[in-house]
C-alpha cells in the first residue's frame, strides 16, 4: 500500500512512491479551475536521475508542467516522453516538450503521420509503439511496460506499467468529471465517485468485449496504484478491484448504441 500525502499541494502535485532511486510523481493541476477545460494529469517517472513523462498534455498546461518537471529532473535529463493516444489534451504541446528535451517521442505506430499537425516534422526522435505494446528501459535495470488499450477510448491506445511502484497508468480509462469546485486528488469513497466515471466510460468506451480482453491483460499484474489522465487517483487495492469489476460488466459505446440514434 503507497504512503500518500494527504496535505496536497495540488498545484505542485505530489510524490505517489520513492524508495530512494524511483519515484512516481504526480504533477498537480491549474491553480483555479477554468469554465468548460477539461482536467488533466500528468506524470513523472524519475529513476535514477532519468525522467520519464506521461501524457504530457497540450499547451495550456505546458508553463505548469515544465516548472513540476524541473522541481525533481533537469529537462536535459528527460529522456521519455510517452503519449497514450493522440487527442490534443494529451499530445498537443509535444512540440513544446521537443523544444526543450532530447526526448523519444513513443507513440502508436497509427498516430505518427499525425504529428506534424501539432508541428513535428523531424520524426528521428519518434518511437513508433506496435500493436502489441513495448518496453520502455531505465537505467536501474527496471523497465516500464507498454500495454494495449485500444478502443479504450482511441482506436490506437496504450497503457504504462511500472513494477517497480506498482502503479497502472491507464490514460482515459479511470477518467472522471469533477462539478466545479468539488476536485479532489485520491479516491477515498468509491461508491461516490464512480458516478462522476459513469457517464464518460459509457459514453467513450467502444464495446464491453474490448474492455474485457484489456481486463485479461491487466488483471495478472500486481497494482497498488491507478493513475488515471482525468479524476482522481485510486490507490486502495478493494477500490482498484470495485473498479475492474465494474468495468467488466459496463455496457458501453457500440452495447448502446441506440440510446444515441433516437
Amino acid at each position: 500500500m503507497p504512503t500518500l500525502n494527504k496535505e496536497v499541494d495540488i498545484v505542485r502535485g505530489d510524490t505517489l512512491y520513492d524508495d530512494g532511486t524511483h519515484k512516481f510523481i504526480w504533477l498537480g493541476w491549474e491553480e483555479h479551475e477554468e469554465e468548460g477545460l477539461v482536467q488533466v494529469n500528468q506524470y513523472l517517472i524519475e529513476n535514477r536521475g532519468v525522467g520519464v513523462i506521461l501524457d504530457p498534455g497540450g499547451v495550456h498546461v505546458f508553463p505548469r508542467v515544465v516548472a513540476n518537471v524541473s522541481r525533481y529532473v533537469d529537462l536535459e535529463r528527460i529522456e521519455h516522453l510517452f503519449f497514450s493516444h493522440q487527442d490534443p489534451d494529451v499530445s498537443s504541446g509535444v512540440a513544446l516538450w521537443l523544444s526543450v528535451t532530447n526526448a523519444k517521442v513513443y507513440i502508436s505506430k497509427w498516430w505518427v503521420r499525425f504529428l506534424p499537425h501539432y508541428g513535428i516534422f523531424d520524426m528521428n526522435k519518434i518511437v513508433p509503439i506496435e500493436e502489441g505494446g513495448g518496453r520502455i528501459s531505465l537505467p536501474t535495470g527496471d523497465y516500464l511496460e507498454i500495454i494495449p488499450a485500444h478502443f479504450l477510448h482511441s482506436v490506437a491506445n496504450f497503457h504504462v506499467y511500472d513494477p517497480r511502484s506498482k502503479t497502472l497508468f491507464t490514460g482515459d480509462l479511470g477518467a472522471a468529471i469533477f462539478p466545479k469546485g468539488q476536485r479532489y486528488t485520491y479516491v477515498e469513497d468509491f461508491d461516490s465517485h464512480l458516478k462522476l466515471m459513469e457517464g464518460f466510460h459509457r459514453r467513450y468506451l467502444a464495446s464491453n468485449s474490448v474492455v474485457r480482453k484489456y481486463l485479461e491483460r491487466v488483471s495478472k499484474l500486481d497494482i497498488n496504484i491507478i493513475a488515471p489522465q482525468h479524476g482522481a487517483i485510486i490507490y486502495k487495492k478493494e477500490h482498484i478491484q470495485k473498479f475492474f469489476n465494474w468495468l467488466s460488466g459496463l455496457r458501453c459505446g457500440v452495447d448502446i448504441a441506440d440510446e444515441f440514434y433516437r
